[in-house]
């Protein structure tokens, strides 16, 4: 038992000191994407909806007007497939 503990080098459990910090580094780069801070570049040609609006595109203004109650089912529907032929679609925002 004492032979582990005073061998001539430190082990092959070093090596998972590399997985460990790859581990704390991937959580932290999450964490940051995931509260805003950090956010990934935006597709090609979605620049100016965000700068036009505000910071958010047209199609996400509909989206909180919906969910606000300020719209109907059906005004949100027709309004969207506007938006899709003028802007196309943003991936994740909006109803499938």
């Amino acid at each position: 038992m004492n032979t582990l503990a005073y061998s001539d080098g430190p082990g092959p459990w070093i090596l998972f000191f590399p997985l460990i910090w790859a581990a704390v580094f991937i959580g932290v780069v999450t964490t940051l994407r995931r509260t805003g801070v950090w956010r990934a570049r935006r597709a090609p040609g979605q620049g100016h909806l965000t700068a036009a609006h505000g910071g958010s595109s047209p199609i996400a203004l509909l989206g909180r007007r919906f969910a606000a109650g300020e719209i109907d089912e059906e005004e949100y529907w027709r309004r969207l497939s506007v938006l899709d032929e003028q802007f196309g679609r943003i991936p994740g925002v909006g109803a499938p």
